[in-house]
C-alpha cells in the first residue's frame, strides 16, 4: 500500500469517488521540505473538497515504481481522476535529474494503465505535443487525455488555473464542459499559459 500525504479539507465535504494523485518531480525524494505544489493542493482540499495524494519522485523508475504501486496497490485508484504531474522538461519529454524521458518512453511504462485517467502537467515543463505524438500517448495508455500549458513557468504558476481545473473536473465529468468553462472564466489565464488538452 503506498505510504500517502492526504490534503483533506477541514470543514469542507469531501467527494469520496473523486480525487487527484500528484507526483512531483524532485532533486532528492530524501529530503522532506513543504513545496508550492503541497501548499497549493492543500488549498484545493480547504476552498473545493477536492482530496489528493501527493507523492515526489527523483528518477524514472520512481516514477514508474510510485505509478505501479499506485495502479496495482491502490484499491481506490479507480477513484482518481486526475494523474497531476509536476514536472520540468521539454515540449514532448520530462525531465528527472538532469535525464530526459520522451512522451514515447513514458506511453511504452504506462501501456493500457492509465485508462479513463486525464494526465495534466503544470507549466513547470511545456506541454506541446503534435497530433501524431498525442495520439500515441492515448493510445498506449489508454488514457481519456491529456492536457497542460504551451507556455513554461517565467514568473506565472499554473497552479492557480490548476486548481480551478480540478475543481471543475469535481462538478463535471464532461471534458468539453470543463474546458469551455475553463476558458469562459479564466480566458486570460488561459491565453497567457496557453491551456491545451489533447483527447
Amino acid at each position: 500500500m503506498l505510504e500517502k500525504r492526504t490534503q483533506v479539507p477541514q470543514n469542507y465535504e469531501l467527494d469520496p469517488d473523486k480525487f487527484i494523485y500528484c507526483l512531483e518531480g524532485v532533486e532528492d525524494v530524501a529530503v522532506d521540505a513543504l513545496t508550492e505544489v503541497q501548499k497549493s493542493l492543500e488549498e484545493l482540499a480547504l476552498q473545493f473538497g477536492v482530496a489528493s495524494i501527493y507523492q515526489t519522485c527523483d528518477t524514472i523508475e520512481g516514477l514508474e515504481a510510485r505509478l505501479n504501486t499506485l495502479i496495482m496497490d491502490d484499491h481506490y485508484f479507480k477513484e482518481y481522476e486526475i494523474i497531476y504531474l509536476v514536472m520540468t522538461g521539454a515540449a514532448n519529454s520530462i525531465s528527472l535529474n538532469g535525464y530526459n524521458y520522451s512522451f514515447q518512453e513514458i506511453a511504452e511504462l504506462f501501456e493500457g494503465k492509465l485508462r479513463g485517467k486525464i494526465v495534466h502537467f503544470s507549466n513547470a515543463k511545456v506541454l506541446d505535443l503534435d497530433e501524431e505524438e498525442a495520439q500515441y500517448f492515448l493510445d498506449i495508455t489508454n488514457a481519456r487525455a491529456v492536457s497542460g500549458y504551451g507556455n513554461a513557468f517565467s514568473g506565472v504558476s499554473s497552479a492557480n488555473l490548476d486548481k480551478v481545473f480540478f475543481n471543475l473536473f469535481n462538478e463535471d465529468d464532461d471534458i468539453f464542459n470543463v474546458v469551455e468553462e475553463l476558458h469562459q472564466k479564466h480566458f486570460t489565464s488561459c491565453k497567457v499559459l496557453d491551456f491545451r488538452m489533447y483527447y
